[in-house]
């Protein structure tokens, strides 16, 4: 049969480093895993627990497109807790992971042809679900003068209808403070350019709390999830925030796109959201594995990183080893035996320099992984 041409998208890069790890594990292998942002912690025991409980009881099936009520009212508290913001639950629409979110997000938004600025190094698939979706995706090249993040002034003159900005950053970890955030938002309202929050990481950060866009405005839709901080990539299960006049027709997108999120995952959410104890000693781990990694790295010789604000990655610039971070990437898991992703999947015009390390699992983990990254430097003669 033809294949279509919206299909004719780039690999997700990280999942193939993923496969390969397993595939040296099938052999026999023991690898360290810092290529993926999945959280070594399991789900919170509220989560298995509320779940295990509600199934003894319910069938679970089909919920309503917008999510379980209870569950949106207990999302829109969590904004009073971590925002001091009061949120009509009315505006919360549970989806199937972030993902799902991204794709209601931009068919909401936007039609065939529409611009989105995107900023690069940026998580890869947002360039790759807007180009399946027929929409431009407008790479935004950022600095490290500018955190890696969009501005106000990086935007002016380009004719876009959307921008898509992440605080905390996946590859980068760094976060936009409120002023940039206010003024990247307001140069967006004032020109009729839709904006789009992905808060995921937010609950990560080390030093200072995530800004969140609704604290400066309600003209945006916010996207998160239950993966990072609330330990739960496999359950699929997070939620967008969007003004109060979109959620009608969101809701008709859910509704024929997704039916529900999984009830199952829903359910599990709910008891997550009443594990905030547990999951602050989650959060003590990244820190440890935050100062572990840094100082380990520089040790090892990448010298040129940005220690991130939140999310558990380190973005290192390799350009004084190697100006092809995919071929350092297979050399490091193939001697070293640690999967690490290659700056290509965030980057694809100077990606060739750089590296994704995560340091989401556990601290024995990442101890070991930085004693096999220091000797691989140490044998390549890097160090």
């Amino acid at each position: 049969m033809k294949k279509s041409n919206r299909s004719n998208i780039d690999s997700f890069i990280v999942m193939d480093v993923m496969e390969q790890a397993r595939l040296e594990e099938e052999a026999g292998r023991n690898i360290v895993h810092m290529e993926v942002g999945q959280p070594g912690t399991p789900a919170p025991k509220g989560a298995t627990k509320a779940l295990s409980k509600k199934m003894k009881t319910e069938s679970l099936g089909y919920t309503v497109a917008l999510g379980l009520p209870f569950l949106r009212n207990k999302i829109s508290e969590l904004y009073k807790k971590w925002y001091n913001l009061e949120l009509n639950p009315d505006r919360v629409i549970v989806t199937s992971g972030s993902s799902g979110a991204f794709l209601l997000a931009f068919t909401s938004l936007f039609d065939k042809g529409s611009k989105v600025g995107i900023g690069a190094p940026g998580y890869p698939s947002y360039r790759q679900i807007l180009k399946a979706l027929d929409i431009e995706p407008i790479i935004i090249q950022t600095t490290s003068e500018d955190k890696f993040q969009i501005t106000s002034n990086s935007i002016f003159g380009r004719k876009l209808d959307g921008v898509l900005v992440a605080s905390p950053a996946n590859p980068t970890g760094s976060m936009l403070d409120f002023d940039s955030l206010r003024a990247l938002i307001e140069k967006c309202n004032n020109n009729g350019i839709s904006f789009i929050s992905d808060e995921i990481y937010h609950g990560v950060e080390y030093k200072e709390k995530a800004v969140s866009a609704l604290q400066v405005t309600d003209n945006c839709y916010v996207i998160n999830s239950f993966s990072k901080y609330f330990s739960m990539t496999g359950w699929r299960i997070g939620w967008m925030v969007v003004p109060e006049s979109h959620v009608r027709q969101v809701e008709r997108l859910a509704q024929n796109m997704f039916i529900c999120a999984s009830h199952a995952s829903q359910i599990a959410a709910v008891g997550a959201l009443e594990s905030f104890s547990e999951l602050e000693e989650n959060l003590k781990v990244y820190k440890t594995n935050r100062d572990l990694m840094i100082h380990g790295l520089y040790e090892a010789g990448f010298t040129d990183i940005a220690p991130p604000d939140g999310a558990f990655y380190i973005y290192a610039d390799i350009s004084k080893f190697s100006n092809d971070s995919l071929e350092f990437s297979k050399d490091m898991l193939k001697t070293a035996g640690v999967a690490i992703t290659p700056g290509l999947d965030f980057d694809s015009e100077r990606g060739n320099a750089t590296i994704r390390f995560s340091y989401a699992r556990s601290t024995d983990e990442i101890k070991d992984g930085i004693e096999r990254i220091v000797n691989f430097m140490i044998e390549r003669g890097y160090k």
